[in-house]
């Protein structure tokens, strides 16, 4: 309803809106001018019934003139055309019967359309159901009179009046035009109703067509996206690989202390950026929703010493105080759940805390809220005493490459993606994280996560042994026969390195191709793959040696090394044959450690 309508006001413009439907707007409309046709009728028909000296029903026809001009006035002021169509409806339904049984006692012309009038405004009005009962509520009673009448049976004291031809005329064409009118209105309306929805239908083929469009040039864009970070990834991890293995390399020769220090700084600094870019890349890989979760056993208090002992010397090297406290009850359990994802959102946690602690303490709690023999549900929360944030700021920090505020982001650094990771992780498991923090003060973030218990317990460590533990001497190795498929001649070159320093003189290829080829005239223990490399890749390349007709050749153990980051590259390595995998840069100790899984060691 418009609100600037006045009690004056007596336009239908005025009492139109833009909110409303077509159809409603075609029902304001035919009550507005209906209702002025019908006080026109009814006053001219006033008039000559009371020239034919007909004052009795002069009189109930001014009534009810009177009463059709006050729901004008009341509808021009406050259009609620429903309640209104009601009320018309009623008085209508009470002239139909009054005429019928009282005033004319019988049924002809002008009944047969006050009938169809009833009828036609009720259903167009007011719809169905109304339509229906008002239909109902004159139709019946008019037959039952003609019923009577038919029989004779109806007979009443009062007399009934008898209309002058002039009467008769006015009220028939009064009728008829209300009728035509009305079946006209609606009709203008049912067209318009039908263009604009061809209209509305055609528009939604040209949005539909553009939103397919759009829906490609995203799906482009998020796959140019993904390709674009693993081309990036690769070309920045695979000299990361060389800085870092070089630097392994230096510390493992016996450098100064000044030296130390120096490729201390050199590796922390290449950690950090190798940090940064698995940041990007993993957040990325949880927005394409490419993350799937395992369920695999694990014991808590193990994992949390696991995350804790790197972490423990970064906070000491800020001299910070690093306290972690495990529930005694979590000892002897063995949960399922998925460790990598856990480790990862307390690892970003913890570095979160560290990072934004001057000085002070970090405390890493897992406490049991809940043991139900089969499940548990465990309460992880990591405290600090660092700069803490802003209540307005607690939702801002969650967002991807956010940070609390600019000052934050220069004097910590960082990408602003730990806790984006955080909470994503969380989520998608249907958890959430809660954060209590007081600026200057600190902050806690923790969150809980139910998990199930295997009946298989953690096994005691035996204190005395009969045998010795077998160790793997350092130079297990040395009798390896070693093919490196790579084309960067830097990694080559620390590989070389690397090895010499097992006792490995490797052969080199320096594309999938000439792998292949090497793999056919020689004989070798096992295979280092590079995937990206000119001529033919590291995929079609082991695929290809998989296939050849000698058992040992085709089964000879293949490791993929890989500084690419596509999200389905672990499933590409296995299904192309290769045994392992480990992304550049990698550590030299779980290289070694997955060649030793793979090849006879002498005994």
């Amino acid at each position: 309803m418009n609100k600037d309508v006045g009690f004056l006001n007596f336009s239908v413009n005025k009492i139109l809106t833009k909110e409303q439907s077509i159809l409603d707007q075609a029902r304001v409309r035919l009550l507005y001018y209906g209702l002025l046709l019908a006080i026109v009728a009814i006053a001219g028909l006033v008039v000559n019934i009371y020239l034919d000296h007909q004052y009795t029903l002069a009189f109930t026809s001014t009534i009810l003139l009177v009463s059709i001009i006050i729901l004008f006035k009341y509808f021009t002021f406050r259009p609620r055309w429903a309640i209104i169509s009601h009320i018309l409806l009623v008085l209508a339904t009470m002239v139909n019967i009054s005429a019928v049984f009282i005033i004319l006692q019988k049924v002809d012309i002008i009944t047969a359309q006050i009938l169809l009038l009833i009828i036609v405004f009720s259903f167009y009005m007011l719809g169905q159901v109304s339509g229906m009962f008002y239909s109902l509520m004159n139709l019946i009673p008019v037959l039952l009179f003609q019923i009577l009448e038919y029989d004779n049976n109806y007979v009443i004291d009062v007399k009934p009046l008898v209309l002058d031809q002039s009467t008769v005329i006015i009220a028939g064409c009064a009728n008829f035009i209300l009728i035509i009118f009305m079946l006209s209105h609606f009709y203008t309306a049912f067209i318009r109703s039908i263009r604009e929805l061809k209209s509305v239908a055609e528009e939604r083929g040209i949005l539909n067509v553009e939103f397919g469009k759009v829906i490609e040039r995203a799906e482009k864009s998020a796959q140019a996206k993904s390709e674009f970070l693993s081309i990036m990834s690769h070309e920045i991890r695979t000299p990361l690989n060389a800085v870092i293995g070089m630097t392994n390399l230096l510390m493992l020769g016996n450098p100064r202390p000044d030296q130390k220090d120096n490729l201390d700084i050199l590796k922390f600094s290449a950690n950090n950026l190798l940090a940064l870019v698995n940041d990007v890349l993993d957040f990325n890989k949880i927005e394409a929703g490419k993350v799937v979760f395992e369920n695999i056993k694990f014991n808590i208090p193990d994992l949390m010493q696991n995350v804790c002992g790197g972490q423990r010397l970064k906070a000491e090297e800020k001299e910070l105080e690093f306290k972690v406290l495990v529930d005694p009850g979590l000892k002897n359990k063995i949960v399922i759940g998925d460790p990598t994802r856990l480790t990862q959102i307390i690892f970003n946690l913890i570095s979160n805390a560290i990072k934004f602690t001057p000085s002070g303490t970090v405390w890493v709690n897992a406490q049991m809220l809940e043991d139900r023999h089969n499940i548990v549900n465990v309460r992880f929360s990591i405290k600090d005493t660092g700069i803490g944030i802003e209540k307005e700021n607690l939702d801002v920090i969650f967002e991807p490459f956010t940070q609390e505020s600019l000052s934050t982001t220069r004097q910590y650094g960082g990408t602003g993606l730990g806790l984006a990771i955080v909470k994503r992780l969380l989520e998608l498991q249907n958890l959430r994280v809660e954060v209590m923090s007081t600026p200057g003060v600190g902050s806690e973030f923790s969150f809980e996560m139910e998990f199930h218990v295997s009946t298989e317990m953690v096994p005691v460590p035996e204190v005395y042994s009969q045998q010795p533990a077998a160790v793997i001497p350092a130079d297990s190795l040395g009798h390896l026969r070693v093919l490196i498929a790579e084309d960067n001649m830097v990694n080559v070159m620390l590989m070389k390195k690397l090895f010499s320093k097992w006792g490995i003189t490797p052969t080199i290829a320096e594309n999938g191709e000439r792998a292949i080829e090497m793999v056919q005239y020689s004989n070798f223990d096992i295979i280092l793959m590079d995937l990206q490399m000119p001529v033919l890749n590291g995929f079609d390349a082991a695929t290809e040696i998989r296939k050849m007709r000698d058992p040992k050749k085709a089964n000879i153990p293949i490791i993929a090394l890989t500084a690419s980051a596509l999200f389905d590259i672990k499933e590409r390595v296995f299904n192309s044959g290769m045994n392992d995998y480990v992304s550049k840069p990698f550590k030299p100790d779980e290289l070694k450690e997955k060649m030793q899984n793979l090849v006879e060691i002498p005994g």
